[in-house]
């Protein structure tokens, strides 16, 4: 027996004999390298997107007494979920157990060795060619930029005590059950439901929960009456490209292997990104406005969101399309809706992830094209699975997010930080550093 393996079993019985037992393990021989190597480096550039991608991106968007104060939401992100994601959250992810909730026999990955294959059931079958630490990595970092893309919503006025007890309640009691719904073999996965890499699980579930958190934080001080112009664009333009450049790996590396569905889903969140980033501009300029900086990351964002669930169920042609309407949509959600309901969402989070998310998902179920993937999917039969799956999404993610902030508000110390602490920036109060 193994050294980590007794002194795993002398800590935790029960989950080793699971995993001992649970058949999961396939020789070292069918592990592909080249598939390996790719994994790895999509991983690695998802990680990227976080840090320092989406740090820079929001940093960039808040004001200078706030930078650091919004770059930690991201930085501390990381580190919560990924101790949580090896803790708890990959075994309640993918171990095969039911249609609601994950089994117990990865917790704090036992039994996870170097000639582990990882095998998800049907969910995904290309998937024993990769080490399963490798496919546990890779999918920690979904579940990382997806509690950091909440922070967007609240930024400039959230406790960060509130924030770490939010981000970890969340992980665990929303991302994890909807990534297994989704991915790891729950309901919707053998519903039918259409996500290549995260509308739905993602961007659609963090963009809700940072909806429902902005309403209940209410607005900023001076929100709608003072100027809360971005410090450094040249910070968000860094970031946008740094989210850009990762979303490759994002998608791409979604195929579980090197091969033709990754090369597929590469080049049309190219495409996307592109489409997105020239739509966004030709909306600023029919309502009359400059081509802006902060415009041009935010569509490139927007059609790079649209296309996440898509981009390896769409060929080319659907991927212009997806692109140019969901930067449109979200340009509307943005300028108008938001601004005609009045609520605060900070930087946008719901606007663009949130919707995004949505106008995505619903769009891979008029543009998928059975041919790319082999499926046998219909029309109007899939377009009701995903408008259905993303409306329990949405509904699940903002019920949950609102119990938690609930009690969080009620016993946790509030969610709110002072006013005087707003209006002189969180970096000094509550950092104790700040920007010069």
């Amino acid at each position: 027996m193994k050294r980590g393996v007794l002194v795993s079993s002398l800590i935790f019985p029960t989950v080793v004999q699971a995993a001992a037992t649970d058949g999961w393990r396939q020789p070292f021989s069918v592990l592909d390298s080249g598939d390996t190597a790719w994994v790895m480096v999509s991983a690695i550039l998802v990680l990227f997107m976080t840090l320092p991608g989406l740090a820079l991106f929001y940093g960039g968007m808040v004001r200078k007494k706030n930078l650091l104060s919004t770059m930690m939401h991201s930085f501390s992100a990381a580190a919560l979920v990924s101790v949580l994601w090896a803790a708890v959250g990959y075994s309640l992810a993918f171990v095969p157990n039911n249609a609601l909730i994950g089994g117990t026999g990865r917790l704090f990955l036992a039994g996870m060795g170097v000639d582990a294959a990882a095998q998800t059931a049907t969910v995904m079958p290309n998937a024993p060619t990769v080490p399963e630490t490798v496919f546990m990595f890779f999918q920690m970092t979904f579940a990382i930029i997806g509690a950091a893309i909440i922070s967007g919503a609240f930024a400039e006025r959230m406790r960060f005590g509130a924030m770490m007890w939010f981000t970890g309640a969340w992980f665990l009691l929303v991302y994890v059950p909807v990534c297994h719904w989704v991915w790891g073999g729950g309901f919707m996965a053998n519903g039918g439901v259409l996500d290549y890499a995260g509308g739905t699980v993602v961007h659609v579930n963090a963009g809700v929960a940072g909806l429902v958190a902005c309403l209940m934080l209410g607005r900023r001080v001076g929100y709608g009456r003072e100027a809360m112009p971005p410090h450094n664009m040249a910070f968000t333009l860094v970031g946008a490209a740094m989210l850009w450049v990762g979303w490759f790996g994002f998608n791409g590396g979604s195929a579980v292997a090197a091969n033709a569905a990754a090369g597929m889903a590469v080049a049309t969140t190219q495409i996307a990104a592109a489409t997105g980033a020239l739509a966004w501009m030709v909306c600023e300029k029919v309502v009359g406005h400059r081509p802006s900086a902060l415009g041009l990351a935010s569509g490139a964002v927007a059609g790079l969101v649209g296309i996440t669930p898509a981009a390896g169920f769409v060929n080319l042609q659907g991927a212009f399309a997806i692109g140019a309407l969901t930067a449109a949509a979200c340009y509307l959600s943005v300028a108008v809706l938001k601004r005609k309901l009045g609520y605060d969402d900070s930087l946008d989070a719901f606007g663009i992830h949130g919707f995004g998310g949505i106008v995505g998902a619903l769009l891979t179920g008029l543009c998928f094209d059975n041919s790319v993937f082999g499926g046998t999917a219909e029309p109007m039969q899939q377009l009701w699975i995903q408008f259905k799956d993303v409306a329990v999404t949405a509904v699940y993610s903002g019920v949950v997010s609102a119990g938690v902030l609930w009690l969080i508000q009620r016993f946790g110390g509030g969610l709110r930080v002072e006013y005087d602490v707003e209006r002189e920036g969180l970096d000094l109060h509550i950092h104790g550093e700040r920007v010069e």
